[in-house]
């Protein structure tokens, strides 16, 4: 199981799947080749990999969205 305190955790059952949770909710349920894909994955980066799987990370534009002027007021 892994865990880290940003809050990303997964557990992998015994039917071969990969259930991923995001501050004990789940984010996402991988079975199969992608479960497998991602066990593989994830040593690298834990949280960073967990968040892309789950699509729960920043693309860059936060910032520059913030900036443009229908969202100022």
């Amino acid at each position: 199981m892994g865990q880290d305190a940003r809050g990303f955790a997964y557990v992998e059952r015994a039917d071969g799947s990969v259930v991923i949770t995001h501050h004990g909710r789940a984010a996402g349920t991988l079975r199969g080749g992608r479960a497998a894909e991602f066990l593989a994955e994830v040593g690298e980066e834990p949280q960073l990999v967990m968040a892309r799987w789950t699509g729960n990370y920043r693309r860059g534009n936060e910032r520059t969205a913030r900036q443009h002027p229908r969202n100022r007021g």
